[in-house]
């Protein structure tokens, strides 16, 4: 029930604090924490010590306040996309003998692309997408393979929204989204250089699970100008298909079985 003057629910209220906190911002004081999400003090100085009482946010002997590990316990719980993460951890490590630079695991939720698992060679000359870093689907390779395979009724959805331009080569018109999409399902792959960052080059190929339906996208993120997009897409197709194998084992026929 909204009883602010904002009309904001408690519940809305709650993820607002929780949402304050980012990578760049994981320790805060309580006045920097109720800027941040918008209320006043007071509100948020009770939500937050009753969030505390629930170990979802921690006070330090400083009195600076940041994420409890109540929240790492209950976000663990998510265990599809953990699955899909702890199968991919090996292949993403032959992936990354190949690429030298970054790989990635991205799974679609609501409209973003959201990094579950990345890897990065100790040398590599780029800062790329991070662990919980979210990207528009549009912006990225990864959320352009997941766009491309999700139903036609969210992708129509998807374009007929506000579209987010990151780069000047960030593709924000639907009719060319809708070409790299037709070209996503039809070569397997994405390899567009820019459009989340103008230095990357990112290559992106979906992971399939069960019944063929796509759940993830593994990418390499490399040099635009430094990247052999045909040794990259066999390595990355060869390691998302060793994903979709420990994901969907073939059963095998039981010792009694006729034949």
């Amino acid at each position: 029930m909204a009883n602010s003057r904002s009309g904001d629910s408690v519940l809305g209220r709650v993820v607002r604090v929780l949402e304050a906190f980012d990578r760049d911002r994981q320790t805060m004081t309580m006045s920097s924490l109720a800027m941040r999400a918008g209320l006043p003090r007071s509100t948020a100085h009770r939500l937050v010590e009753e969030l505390i009482s629930y170990g979802l946010i921690r006070r330090l002997d400083s009195g600076d306040l940041q994420i409890g590990l109540r929240m790492w316990e209950i976000a663990t719980r998510s265990q599809a996309a953990m699955d899909v993460r702890e199968a991919a951890l090996p292949f993403m490590d032959d992936v990354l003998s190949v690429v030298r630079q970054h790989t990635t695991l991205a799974v679609l939720d609501n409209r973003s692309a959201l990094y579950v698992e990345r890897m990065s060679a100790p040398d590599s000359v780029l800062d790329a997408a991070r662990i919980t870093d979210r990207l528009p689907l549009n912006a990225c390779s990864p959320g352009l393979v997941l766009l491309a395979h999700s139903p036609a009724a969210f992708q129509e959805s998807f374009l007929s929204g506000r579209l987010t331009k990151l780069t000047d080569e960030t593709p924000t018109d639907p009719g060319l989204i809708r070409r790299h999409l037709a070209e996503v399902r039809q070569r397997g792959f994405v390899a567009l250089p820019g459009i989340g960052v103008s230095e990357w080059l990112g290559i992106a190929v979906p992971v399939f699970g069960p019944e063929r339906s796509v759940v993830a996208a593994l990418s390499a993120i490399v040099p635009r100008d430094d990247g052999d997009v045909q040794v990259i897409v066999p390595a990355l197709l060869t390691a998302a298909r060793g994903i979709s194998r420990t994901l969907s084992p073939v059963r095998q026929p039981s010792a009694d079985s006729d034949g």
